[in-house]
């Protein structure tokens, strides 16, 4: 009911046969997958019935979920792909909110929505909106001014409404708003900036942050602006290096004012107030002067994605690149001419072959990068020609190659498999507990892996079916049918 407003006039009879229909063709569409794609990655065209879907997308959207919280563990198959879609449209659906948003005008409001997307896109299978984090942000307002009435109960922010955008103008009451929010962010939330575990990419995600209360620098910053601003007081943020700020103005309005006349406020170190030279100690270094600037939100935007980068170049060795991914789609959404990070895409493309899973092939979007980049830099000539060739030669290879083919258990040459992917097994030797999702006709296996496993010592050696099992430790093995039997009553 959240996708309502009161106020419309809704036909609930059709309104339930649309969504009815969406759930039918959602259905129809994740049960083909299964039979389309059996290989690890769906191939970048294989999303093209999805988005030529007619109807709302939320009723698609619902179906996925839905079938995503199907009880136990049934359907797995269903929620494997069932997830792999719902991952990529709402990813679709983010990042083509995040490029409209960024051709608004700046506002207060926009760091957070902003901040919000990033959040959205990294984590697209989770719960995540802004009306959400605004409410929970709402919340920490409302204790707020609580302890702002104990310090002026005539304090002009206690009269503020939800959504109203009005500043204050008195230092003294500006300083009285800061010293209620130190005092419920750090001493009655404790909320604290995360020194033990800094490089985590949770850090950066605005619900995380909310929930842990903890964070970084930037984040913690956002969060902080947020609430002054509601309250009245005008902070902005400061891209300094090494340690993002946020500045308080302490000048009389309309005078030419310099960095000396803004006090600092860390919101990563509980909200200390800090002078020109104290910012300098905190990072052990003499800064210019324009790094104390405000900066607006596409620049607020760009560090938080340039962190996460950071971080998903540390987190490559999970295999999956996730992180790295998604923040290169969100850094080339914002700039989409930095060179260095059109080759970075390029490379994970095509040399780890990570298949992007967007309408278009893979290799035509990898040429289409090297081209954009030939055009921005013509100095980067040698790496584009080398990318340009081994595309050229993927492209040839699949023209190659022959389709997998898929084993059926049903087939005659296949009559001896007695067991189907999925069912639990117990190891007749070692006693273990397995899941079997894999197998062979015969082992696959080189003589010198059957000579050391002694599979010639076992009834019919290497001339039966061979099960990929995963163990209940969490290893995977492979094992003659010989040595197996299924667990049911056990269980």
């Amino acid at each position: 009911m959240k996708h309502y407003s009161p106020t419309d006039y809704v036909n609930w009879l059709e309104e339930y046969k649309v969504r009815q229909k969406a759930g039918l063709e959602a259905r129809k569409i994740v049960a083909s997958f299964s039979k389309r794609f059996f290989s690890e990655h769906v191939p970048c065209n294989g999303f093209s019935d999805i988005e030529n879907l007619e109807g709302p997308e939320i009723f698609f959207e619902d179906e996925l979920v839905c079938i995503l919280n199907m009880e136990g563990r049934k359907a797995l198959t269903w929620k494997y792909y069932a997830k792999k879609i719902l991952y990529y449209l709402r990813q679709q659906k983010i990042l083509n909110n995040l490029k409209a948003f960024l051709q608004q005008p700046d506002d207060y409001e926009s760091y957070l929505e902003g901040a919000v997307y990033i959040d959205q896109y990294c984590n697209p299978l989770s719960d995540i909106s802004l009306r959400d984090i605004q409410a929970q942000i709402d919340s920490i307002v409302e204790l707020v001014c609580k302890t702002l009435r104990g310090i002026n109960s005539r304090h002009p922010s206690l009269a503020f409404k939800a959504g109203e955008s009005s500043m204050i103008m008195e230092i003294e009451l500006q300083s009285q708003v800061l010293d209620a929010m130190n005092y419920v962010l750090y001493d009655q939330l404790k909320f604290k900036g995360n020194r033990m575990d800094y490089y985590n990419a949770l850090n950066l995600y605005m619900h995380q942050v909310l929930i842990r209360r903890t964070g970084i620098p930037i984040s913690m910053s956002l969060l902080y602006l947020t609430i002054a601003r509601q309250l009245g007081v005008p902070l902005e943020p400061v891209n300094f290096p090494s340690h993002f700020l946020l500045r308080w103005c302490q000048g009389a309005e309309g005078a030419t004012l310099d960095i000396f006349d803004y006090i600092y406020i860390d919101a990563f170190g509980k909200g200390k107030q800090l002078t020109v030279k104290e910012c300098e100690y905190l990072i052990g270094q003499h800064v210019t002067a324009a790094l104390y600037g405000v900066v607006n939100v596409k620049k607020v935007l760009q560090r938080m994605v340039g962190n996460l980068l950071s971080l998903g170049k540390r987190e490559g060795i999970d295999q999956s690149y996730q992180l790295l991914r998604d923040s290169l789609d969100l850094y080339l959404a914002m700039y989409p001419d930095q060179v260095q990070l059109l080759l970075l895409q390029a490379r994970l493309y095509f040399h780890l072959g990570i298949w992007p899973e967007k309408s278009f092939c893979l290799v035509l979007k990898v040429l289409d990068i090297l081209q954009h980049i030939q055009t921005l830099d013509p100095g980067q000539h040698g790496a584009v020609g080398y990318l340009v060739q081994h595309t050229l030669e993927h492209i040839e290879r699949k023209k190659e190659e022959v389709g997998v083919e898929v084993k059926l258990r049903s087939h005659e040459k296949h009559r001896d498999v007695c067991y189907a992917i999925g069912l639990i097994m117990k190891h007749k030797r070692y006693g273990y507990n397995c899941v079997i999702y894999g197998w062979d006709p015969t082992c696959m296996m080189g003589h010198e892996w059957i000579r050391n496993m002694n599979v010639h010592s076992l009834p019919h050696g290497h001339h039966q079916p061979f099960y990929n099992v995963l163990v209940e430790d969490g290893s995977c093995r492979y094992a003659a049918q010989a040595l197996h039997r299924e667990l049911k009553s056990e269980l």
